[in-house]
């Protein structure tokens, strides 16, 4: 039995596209950044930046830094990731800490192990008005829940850093309004139109490194709630728990409170391009806990600040 390989021309398009909203932002705004947590979404959207002002054999240099809102817990292997990209191309990143804002009393846990995934949206505000940022460009796509397919690619916010879904700017025939305000800020999605499964036959066609907890390795985890539960300090086994040790990966990287592995043996984009073809959950309905709890949670916290 042959199999047809699936066509990757749609990825000219796509890519022509996000190159030209990145390029769109450093035209019509003073001093953006491009969100950064060294996944899949954000490593494709640093690699379109990259090629967006590249010019012959000049080196290149971004117009703008990338900004990491740390939460502190954090997967090794995507901090490894993040800082060996910053040695090897020399870019620009700024790190915004959960924990400076727990130290400051602006975020407020009721346990040490709790999700910090939430508290993500202080510490960026925090972090956008001390650098000043009138634009973040971010990774989400629209594919990946309810709330985010409301939301146009340049997504504006008012100056409590607020989205209000029904006050967006009209984009007809592509055409961007970027105008702000002081203390107002926009949130810009170069790759909003873009689905996973394109993500994937992007990053094996450009051949791009990833964490390597994206590929199937072995991990000790706990089920629950039809989700795999990683045991970690943070998420660790309760007294009652059964673990087992699978063979898994992840299909999105986060708060390690609130991100799980899917079971797969997958090892090669290749081979993670055939499983998600099939997969019937989307990456955050499949890995996410904090998502589980309504359908409008995403649209709750976008609305307190998250990007």
């Amino acid at each position: 039995m042959t199999t047809t390989p699936l066509q990757d021309s749609h990825l000219d398009g796509l890519e022509a596209e996000s190159i030209t909203i990145i390029r769109e932002v450093v035209a019509q705004c003073a001093n953006p950044a491009m969100l950064f947590s060294s996944g899949k979404d954000s490593i494709v959207m640093f690699h379109l930046a990259r090629k967006a002002f590249h010019f012959g054999a000049r080196p290149i240099r971004l117009p703008f830094p990338l900004l990491h809102i740390d939460t502190g817990h954090n997967y090794d292997e995507v901090i490894q990731f993040r800082d060996a990209l910053v040695r090897k191309t020399g870019v620009q990143l700024i790190v915004g800490h959960v924990e400076d804002s727990i130290k400051r009393g602006t975020v407020r846990l009721r346990k040490a192990t709790d999700s910090r995934n939430a508290a993500q949206a202080v510490t960026l505000l925090e972090s956008i008005a001390e650098h000043e940022f009138d634009a973040l460009m971010g990774g989400a796509r629209r594919d990946e829940e309810k709330a985010r397919a409301k939301e146009r690619i340049f997504s504006f916010r008012d100056e409590f850093g607020q989205w209000d879904p029904k006050a967006q700017r009209p984009e007809l025939w592509h055409l961007y309004n970027a105008r702000i305000t002081r203390g107002e800020n926009m949130r810009v999605f170069p790759i909003s139109n873009w689905t996973e499964l394109d993500i994937w036959q992007y990053i094996a066609r450009e051949k791009l490194e990833l964490p390597s907890i994206y590929y199937s390795h072995s991990r000790e985890v706990v089920r629950k709630n039809n989700l795999l539960v990683p045991v970690t300090p943070v998420t660790p086994k309760g007294p009652s728990d059964n673990s087992e040790v699978l063979s898994v990966r992840f299909r999105t990287v986060g708060d390690i409170s609130c991100t799980c592995p899917v079971e797969s043996r997958a090892a090669t984009p290749t081979e993670i391009i055939a499983e998600t073809v099939l997969s019937e959950l989307t990456e955050r309905g499949a890995t996410r806990m904090d998502d589980q709890t309504s359908e409008a949670s995403m649209e709750r916290r976008k609305k307190e600040g998250y990007f």
